[in-house]
């Protein structure tokens, strides 16, 4: 049953796809991370204004700043008037990896913004988009993409064997070989250049699946995996300079605690519904690494319905996150 998991998580993937600056200063990004979830909260009591004096403070007293976090006050900004401000972040945010197709199927902002306005962004976009690609690192980026591709064909072979137990032998056979490879790789370059998350190579998906993969081979050989034992400390290191955020964190972990308690234990929450009995362990871990509460996410829920804001937030769970008895 632990083999089905993981192919339903490879399909998972398979189907969503059918920056760095020379120098940061060291800082501790957990408290960029406690200053955007105070801002959170003002949202969520519909405190607009001064949840963007906190967006405002942190994009002030950091020289990196996640995408996500520059798309929510984008909106914010445009949702309470201030439309100069609102179109200034999203230049900006174009310089930190917005593309224009996203930016254009984006429902708030095709509401918001008149057509002048779009033709504003549009003339200057070629320009700030070169900006983001003059930031990341390239080479890194066409590696790790690389690794990604190959997970996903080796994901694609197992999708194409339609016996189950003979799904279970090939992924036995190839994944943890393969899988070991490629985390090798990555920790080559977690240890030259850093996680090869958003900030240094302007994606947050490639790695953070890499390892998922990996924490949800088989239940046997996840328990007795040292590999990643040995990357994770590095892991949490590189989420207090920005190199990774909470987001990549929970679902690396998740995977690897669901896969070792045959889905019946979770640390953030994100893969097992939470319930009356481990809410407050779940949220203790996640304010820890900087992600929302539980009953937060589902308050910006609300909002997002109310407002038609676009929150960005996790879609392993689509919408709110029920918690059980």
């Amino acid at each position: 049953m632990e083999i089905r998991n993981l192919i339903i998580l490879f399909g998972f993937i398979y189907t969503l796809i059918s920056c760095t600056y020379n120098s940061k200063n060291e800082v501790d990004y957990k408290n960029y991370h406690a200053e955007i979830l105070l801002a959170e909260e003002l949202v969520s009591q519909e405190k607009y204004n001064q949840a963007l004096e906190r967006y405002e403070k942190v994009f002030a007293n950091f020289k990196f700043n996640f995408l996500r976090d520059y798309k929510v006050a984008s909106q914010l900004y445009l949702f309470t008037g201030n439309k100069e401000k609102g179109v200034n972040l999203i230049k900006e945010s174009i310089t930190n990896g917005w593309e224009l197709k996203d930016l254009k199927n984006q429902e708030f902002l095709k509401k918001n913004l008149n057509d002048s306005e779009w033709k504003n962004i549009e003339n200057q976009y070629d320009n700030l988009y070169k900006i983001f690609l003059n930031r990341i690192d390239s080479n890194i980026k066409s590696k790790v993409q690389s690794m990604f591709e190959k997970d996903q064909e080796l994901a694609f072979k197992v999708s194409t064997i339609e016996n189950e137990q003979e799904q279970e032998e090939f992924i036995l056979k190839n994944f943890p070989k393969h899988s070991e490879k490629q985390l090798k790789k990555l920790l080559e370059i977690l240890e030259e250049k850093g996680y090869p998350g958003e900030f240094l190579i302007g994606n947050n998906f490639w790695s953070s699946t890499i390892l998922s993969h990996h924490n949800s081979i088989e239940p046997d050989y996840v328990k007795k995996d040292t590999l990643y034992n040995f990357i994770k400390p590095k892991l949490f290191q590189s989420l207090t300079k920005g190199y990774i955020s909470p987001y990549e964190i929970a679902l690396i972990e998740d995977w690897k605690r669901a896969t070792t308690s045959d889905f019946s234990e979770s640390i953030y929450g994100y893969l097992n519904a939470p319930n009356s009995s481990n809410i407050s362990q779940i949220n203790t871990s996640r304010r820890r690494i900087g992600l929302r509460p539980v009953e937060l996410r589902n308050k910006l829920i609300d909002i997002e319905n109310k407002t038609g804001i676009n929150f960005y937030l996790p879609d392993w769970v689509d919408g709110k996150i029920k918690i059980g008895n």
